[in-house]
Formats: C-alpha cells, sequence, structure tokens
C-alpha cells in the first residue's frame, strides 16, 4: 500500500455531489437516502463514471486498487462505510478505487474503531502508510508497525500467498528493469531510459518499487541490501528517484 495523492474534484460533479449531500441531510432517513440515491442511474452516470475516471487516474500503475495494489481497481469504494456516516456517501475525499475483492469481499462495511473512536483502517489517499507498514522486500510481506498497519494488513489480507509471490516477482522485475535503466542512461539513451521506467510504473504492486526507494536510504539500507550493493547504488541515484519516486 503506499499513498495515492488526491486530484481535485472538478465541476459539474463537486456541484452534483454538493446537492446529493444537502438532499441526504434533510432526509428523516439519511442512510437510507444515502444508499437510494448513491445507487440511482442517473446518479450512475453523472456521478460515478467522472468519479470512476478521475480515481483510475490517481491509481498506481494501471488503475490498480489502492488497497491491494495487484488488482485492477473496479469499484468505488467509501472508505467510510455509508451505513457509518451517510453525509459521506457523496464526498470526495470518501472514495477509493478498490478491486472487487477488497471492497465487496474483504472490508464491505467494516471499519474497524480504537476505544476512542478513532479509526484504525489506512486510507492511503489521506495519509502515507509507511510509518505504519514495512514491507520485507525479501519475502514480500508487510510487517505491520503500529495497531492501525496491523488492522490494515488483517483486514485486506495483505500478506496472503498470492500477493506476497506477486510482491517477490515484482522485486525481481523491478530490478531487471533498473538494471536496463542505469545502461540506457549511460549511453544517453532517453528513449530507451524513459521506456523501462514506465515498465516499472506499469506494473502492478507499485509498493514494491516505492519501498525500494525508500529503503534505499534507510540506516539499515546496507543490510536490507547487502546481496545487491550494486542495486543499492542504483537506487540511490537521483535521476532514477525522480523517475520513479511518488512524492
Amino acid at each position: 500500500m503506499i499513498r495515492i495523492k488526491r486530484a481535485p474534484l472538478p465541476e459539474p460533479p463537486r456541484s452534483r455531489m454538493a446537492e446529493h449531500t444537502c438532499t441526504i441531510a434533510l432526509a428523516p432517513a439519511p442512510k437510507t437516502k444515502a444508499q437510494d440515491l448513491w445507487s440511482n442511474t442517473t446518479v450512475r452516470t453523472h456521478v460515478h463514471a467522472p468519479l470512476r475516471e478521475l480515481l483510475s487516474d490517481m491509481a498506481a500503475g494501471r488503475e490498480r486498487c489502492m488497497y491491494c495494489g495487484d488488482n485492477q481497481g473496479t469499484d468505488i469504494d467509501h472508505f467510510e462505510p455509508i451505513a457509518r456516516h451517510p453525509l459521506r456517501a457523496f464526498d470526495w475525499t470518501n472514495h477509493v478505487l478498490a478491486c472487487s475483492l477488497c471492497n465487496s469481499r474483504l472490508k464491505r462495511s467494516v471499519f474497524p474503531l480504537d476505544a476512542d473512536g478513532t479509526p484504525l483502517l489506512i486510507d492511503p489517499t489521506g495519509e502515507d502508510p509507511s510509518p505504519h507498514l514495512r514491507l520485507v522486500l525479501a519475502v514480500g510481506q508487510y510487517y505491520p508497525l503500529t495497531p492501525r498497519g496491523q488492522v490494515t494488513v488483517d483486514l485486506f489480507n495483505l500478506n496472503r500467498a498470492i500477493l506476497t509471490k506477486g510482491r517477490v516477482n515484482a522485486y525481481r522485475v523491478t530490478k531487471a528493469c533498473i538494471a536496463q535503466w542505469t545502461a540506457a542512461t549511460a549511453h544517453d539513451d532517453h528513449e530507451s531510459a524513459d521506456m523501462w521506467a514506465r515498465t516499472i510504473q506499469e506494473q502492478p504492486m507499485a509498493d514494491v518499487v516505492q519501498a525500494m526507494l525508500r529503503q534505499a536510504l534507510d540506516p539499515a539500507a546496507e543490510t536490507v541490501f547487502e546481496d545487491d550493493q550494486q542495486l543499492l547504488a542504483q537506487l540511490r541515484e537521483p535521476a532514477l528517484r525522480a523517475a520513479l519516486l511518488i512524492q
């Protein structure tokens, strides 16, 4: 899971969503009204469609799920479920692109809170997940650093075998692509270098390359990359970081 920068919501969806929020606020049964409005055919055309397009543009890789980073994002997920907070049904800051597995089968309407009522799930569009999660590159598994990290790993089953294997494979592919990028750059072949950078950017598991770049500057970097010091030097190269690092 990586930080996703949220784009501004343009007109006319912004005005339409504000009107729907007012309608929900004035309804005698806000939850029912919010659910009915969200599933309305006209709303699907004039609100869902532009939201889906904007979220797809924001997502890493090629429209990847903002939770698992593996599958294509097919659903607009309400980070805070409509059943819990109907007034956020049309709140742009509450919408996340998710795959059907993460949205419909794992998260559903679950929204864990701590004893003080603070949300425990990490919203990748609202904060940087890295203080809560560390990706162990060699095995493709997430190590929770905080209770919120643990809840997020558990709810989305982020360490299930298919994801860990995918991250290990992405690590290998990324290393190979970085080697090709380095060779192309050394020969001033900027077209090829850009192609290899795009290949890295568009593959699934964008969290892998971001973890590689971040961990290359860690105090423990020499240990993490002890078997590949050449890769460590490449990951510290300013030009490569500028091409791949998501700010």
